[in-house]
């Protein structure tokens, strides 16, 4: 399966990366006013910038991924 987003929206605020699903889609419609399942890529940053965590709605549920940068 291929994931893609019609646009990608980058979080400048950092968040807790024990935040999941619930909490960072309900981050995007609180700080961004944005609806989470709107077919875009949201991506989120612990506050040392060493962690993101993106979440994507593809049609039938979301997605959520975390990368950690060395």
């Amino acid at each position: 399966m291929e994931l893609s987003a019609e646009a990608i929206w980058l979080a400048t605020a950092a968040v807790d990366m024990r935040t999941g699903i619930d909490g960072l889609s309900l981050h995007v419609q609180q700080a961004l006013g944005r609806p989470p399942c709107d077919g875009t890529a949201y991506v989120f940053a612990n506050r040392r910038r060493t962690r993101l965590k993106m979440v994507c709605w593809d049609g039938t549920g979301v997605w959520m991924c975390l990368r950690r940068l060395h």
